[in-house]
């Protein structure tokens, strides 16, 4: 497993936190996402061999929200 973290913009809300985390742990080889509002980040413990970067920007931004 390795860690990333992802910068997150346009989060407002505890209801906003539930639905990144949501997407990010729907992700095939992702084991867990913690999502702060306050920092505006989310650190996500992944399989490389399963999920890239990219695929978590793209479910990110796909709920609506911006990601880097």
């Amino acid at each position: 497993m390795e860690s990333i973290v992802l910068k997150i913009k346009g989060m407002s809300c505890g209801g906003c936190v539930k639905s990144v985390t949501g997407v990010l742990e729907g992700l095939p080889g992702v084991a867990g996402a913690s999502v702060s509002l306050d920092q505006g980040e989310a650190t996500v413990e992944y399989d490389p061999a399963q999920v890239q970067r990219e695929q978590m920007v793209a479910v990110v931004e796909d709920a609506g929200f911006e990601a880097a």
